[in-house]
């Protein structure tokens, strides 16, 4: 099929990367992009994120599986994929004595079909930097700049890795916007960060990756479904936890106490914290510290950092089991 009207332009299938040490960082990921979507790919330090990212991007071949970029294989049709994405890496490692304008000029030689450099460097927020020379950029300006380089030959599929690293935080947010503004008009963006609240805002689809595998994908609402929701406050003196009615016909599925602070935990969260609040209006007290929250990303990740069972897969939390 004319990848034009392909769902997919991103297809991973079983893909596997071993290192000259016999070390397996990428152990049969399978995962797909759509066209004009963006995916995040998450995981702790040494969780394959960078491994698979590179095996993407053509810059090794994998030890077994299927990678196809826009309907070819990234490594073997190099010259294919190349000229139609853009690669912003860690860290770029530009020549530390060239201006700004300089390196993007350099760096459009290089590149099929290069936007003018300052089109370029102007969305991205460097126009007055223009002169500057790369040593004296700040962190998040390099950053910029390596944005602004991945940019040039308007690419269909975008590869950002750490995209928003050392950035403050009006740039991480101009920069939110650029990559969403990329999307709404038909870029692909596939991403990695560290930074949980920019996969949770930015992503459509997102993976988390664990000691090489998949540990859960989908939307961030559907990775997080696995977690339950929370509620706590404090009773004021005079009141304690066995006050309150009985939890199970609250919804409530989990709990804990330390003195009169109380923690709930829900998977009907409208349900629990209207009982909660009609129990405290009923009997005239006061709940100091309320805090309605519900399940976030970060939670999600943090339960497969710590055991490596998906959100989706925890047995029974909360009295209910969740098929992945």
């Amino acid at each position: 099929m004319d990848i034009e009207g392909h769902e997919h332009v991103i297809e991973a299938t079983g893909l596997t990367r071993v290192y000259a040490d016999g070390f397996e960082a990428v152990r049969g990921v399978t995962f797909s992009v759509r066209r004009g979507e963006i995916f995040a790919l998450l995981g702790t330090n040494g969780a394959g994120k960078t491994s698979t990212v590179e095996l993407l991007e053509g810059l090794a071949a994998p030890a077994a599986g299927r990678i196809r970029v826009l309907g070819h294989d990234p490594h073997r049709e190099r010259a294919a994929v190349r000229p139609r994405t853009g690669v912003m890496l860690q860290e770029g490692g530009f020549p530390a004595g060239l201006t700004v304008a300089e390196t993007a000029r350099m760096w459009a030689g290089c590149t099929s079909g290069a936007r003018p450099e300052h089109e370029v460097l102007a969305r991205v927020g460097l126009a007055d930097k223009r002169r500057v020379r790369v040593e004296q950029l700040s962190g998040g300006e390099r950053r910029r700049l390596d944005l602004a380089l991945a940019l040039l030959g308007d690419p269909e599929v975008l590869f950002l890795d750490e995209p928003t690293t050392g950035l403050d935080a009006e740039g991480r947010r101009d920069t939110w916007a650029l990559v969403r503004e990329l999307r709404d008009a038909g870029t692909t963006v596939l991403l990695t960060t560290h930074y949980l609240e920019e996969a949770e805002g930015l992503a459509d689809r997102l993976a988390i990756l664990h000691e090489g595998r998949i540990a859960a994908s989908g939307t961030p609402a559907e990775v997080t479904a696995g977690r339950p929701s929370r509620i706590s406050f404090e009773l004021p003196a005079g009141h304690f936890p066995g006050d309150l009615p009985p939890l199970a016909g609250l919804g409530v599925c989990g709990h804990e106490s330390d003195g009169r602070i109380v923690r709930l935990r829900t998977r009907e969260l409208q349900r629990t914290a209207t009982a909660v609040l009609v129990w405290a209006e009923r009997t005239g007290v006061e709940l100091r510290g309320l805090e309605v929250r519900s399940a976030s990303l970060e939670e999600a990740f943090l339960g497969i950092a710590r055991t490596g069972v998906p959100p989706l897969r925890r047995s029974r939390e909360c009295g209910k089991e969740v098929a992945a």
